[in-house]
């Protein structure tokens, strides 16, 4: 099999964002940066469906030449080789789809998996655009029925099922109300919830192999795709700051205060 994975450079969830006072965007001095935890998690299940069925991983990410650090973290766990799309203009979510399905009808994979949504701008819609430019089936919030501490998770067992003739995947997705099971011809477009595995650590071994492991580098024009943006976001707000917690002598102003101050009972 050829596994198709994205790795989106974000900030690190643990830093402090703060908004420019214009507006703008925010404040990137001081920020440190990391793949984004979904798509993280779709690299680690394209190594165990390759451990499982052979084949290779392909990880891709879109920016400017900063983005290798998380091509060379993907490489690090054990994907094959990379595609860096070397980009540093602004992009919209339907630009960012038709890159990947530029670079997936150069590579021809088998399936392509995307983290749900980006912890940065938590848009998640690239995967579906994905899915329709390609013309492909796809399986949202993938998860599974196992717990993150069952057995087929210590063996890393691949969540996602393939079909005995190889032309098919069965997904567990998560739903409002529960979990729901699909089956989609391959190729296919998958995205990751966060219950589908718990990422490996990159090994020693693995960060000097990744030194030397190729990084394929494309452009836009290359791709032969107009990536001028349909949607621009206009300015950015901080949250008003929450107003302090309050002690209530008994239950009874508890009450009122939920039913005619907060007005959520």
């Amino acid at each position: 099999m050829k596994i198709l994975v994205t790795a989106k450079r974000v900030e690190d969830p643990e830093s402090k964002i703060k908004v420019k006072p214009d507006g703008s965007g925010i404040v990137q001095e001081g920020l440190k940066y990391k793949i984004n935890p979904f798509d993280e998690i779709g690299v680690e299940e394209g190594l165990r469906l390759v451990a499982k069925h052979g084949g290779e991983v392909v990880v891709v990410s879109i920016g400017g030449k900063e983005v290798q650090e998380q091509l060379r973290h993907a490489l690090a766990m054990g994907a094959n080789r990379a595609v860096w799309v070397n980009h540093t203009g602004p992009l919209d979510q339907m630009g960012v789809a038709g890159l990947l399905q530029k670079v997936a009808e150069k590579e021809k994979p088998d399936v392509i998996i995307l983290g749900k949504q980006a912890i940065d701008d938590d848009q998640n819609q690239v995967g579906q655009y994905l899915a329709e430019f390609l013309g492909w089936g796809q399986a949202t919030f993938a998860s599974k029925v196992e717990s993150l501490e069952s057995e087929q998770e210590k063996n890393k067992v691949p969540a996602l099922t393939v079909g005995a003739d190889g032309k098919s995947v069965r997904v567990v997705r998560e739903v409002d109300n529960g979990l729901a099971t699909l089956e989609c011809a391959l190729p296919a477009v998958v995205t990751t919830d966060l219950r589908l595995n718990l990422p490996r650590y990159a090994s020693l071994p693995g960060i000097m192999k990744a030194k030397s492991k190729p990084i394929e580098e494309l452009t836009p024009a290359k791709l032969g795709v107009d990536v001028t943006p349909k949607v621009q976001v206009l300015k950015m707000a901080a949250p008003p700051p929450r107003k302090a917690g309050i002690k209530v002598p008994d239950v009874a102003t508890l009450v009122d205060k939920l039913r005619n101050e907060a007005k959520v009972v």
